[in-house]
């Protein structure tokens, strides 16, 4: 790598003002997913890659992902074309991304000796220095046009990952061992936790601005169970990372709205089921909040997403990072999308 230094983002930019719920002119926007199949150059950068693990360790094709969107859409932010799942490979258990299927893991977590064989900390996320060349090829590329987002899976959703060995309707394995297994749960959870902590320094360190936890699947717990094995470890990533603002995205986890108001995040991702007056109320009036847009609007006609585009952010008044409420989903018309872009920077 050159020794030449990053340009570091302006810590006024409208995007870093609004996660620090400062004061701003507009909400920003930027997509979940917004690197990826609905662009054409994504779909012709693609094609050179026949297996996506290879694309995501190529430092160069991943930052060109990542700054497509910012060049196409206008979007003020952009986030680091990668995986959540490089962690759990990071760890130790290597997974395939299956086309049209998803990520499959040839093995899985079953007992106590597979957790003993765990990488973790510092001597996983070694092993990820490949995304950390990413950041900084793409922190030099956007030279201080937008913020850079980095993130990782919370530790509940890589520990269902690495428990389910996939996507699951039931999240029965994972969910079985925190009742048959609560010890060797929280065994799992802090290596998981450790090494995501290690991860997110390696991001700072290679120009991350803010920092974006994904749980994806925290709506599958009951809520006792999301406080004692989603919430303690959560809030350890956060406490750590203080460098930064940070982003929660707990999809489904309308339940734990007051927990994670008290997290020392800065945002609070909300999906398309959480009326933003609902979050409000229970996060405090501290917390920025972001999303939340139904994705599937952006398949209706322009004028139908601009009435949705305009009354999501009515509802959400100040202290709003404009987003949907999950990624953008690949078959997305790219024309959808750029409406709801256009619309929040039309304000």
């Amino acid at each position: 790598m050159s020794d030449t230094p990053l340009k570091n983002i302006s810590t006024d930019h409208l995007f870093l003002r609004a996660a620090r719920g400062e004061q701003v002119e507009r909400p920003p926007v930027w997509l979940m997913r917004q690197a990826g199949r609905i662009l054409p150059q994504y779909r012709a950068l693609r094609a050179n890659f026949p297996d996506f693990k290879a694309f995501v360790k190529t430092p160069e094709a991943a930052a060109e992902a990542t700054i497509q969107p910012v060049d196409e859409l206008g979007v003020d932010a952009a986030i680091i074309f990668s995986d959540i799942l490089v962690v759990p490979e990071a760890m130790g258990l290597d997974y395939k991304m299956v086309e049209s299927v998803g990520p499959r893991f040839p093995t899985v977590i079953t007992g106590a000796t597979d957790v003993k064989g765990l990488r973790s900390g510092q001597d996983a996320a070694a092993s990820l220095e490949y995304v950390f060349n990413a950041l900084r090829v793409t922190k030099k590329a956007l030279n201080g046009r937008v913020p850079l987002i980095g993130f990782a899976g919370a530790p509940w959703t890589i520990f269902a990952y690495m428990l389910e060995g996939g996507g699951s309707k039931t999240f029965s394995k994972a969910r079985r061992m925190l009742y048959a297994d609560p010890a060797l749960s929280h065994q799992l959870l802090e290596k998981i936790t450790t090494t995501t902590i290690a991860y997110l320094k390696g991001q700072i360190a290679a120009g991350a601005d803010l920092l974006q936890l994904f749980d994806s699947w925290a709506g599958e717990l009951p809520p006792a169970h999301y406080r004692e094995f989603a919430v303690p470890y959560l809030q350890r990533i956060c406490e750590a990372l203080p460098e930064v603002p940070k982003t929660v995205f707990a999809k489904g986890a309308w339940f734990a709205l007051e927990d994670l108001g008290e997290m020392s995040c800065q945002v609070v991702g909300l999906d398309w089921n959480t009326p933003p007056a609902f979050a409000r109320a229970r996060v405090g009036a501290d917390k920025v909040l972001q999303g939340n847009l139904d994705p599937c609007t952006l398949y209706a006609q322009p004028e139908v997403i601009r009435e949705a585009t305009l009354e999501m952010l009515r509802q959400f008044g100040p202290k709003h990072i404009a987003n949907l409420g999950h990624g953008v989903y690949p078959d997305t018309p790219l024309e959808g999308v750029r409406t709801f872009v256009n619309t929040v920077k039309g304000l």
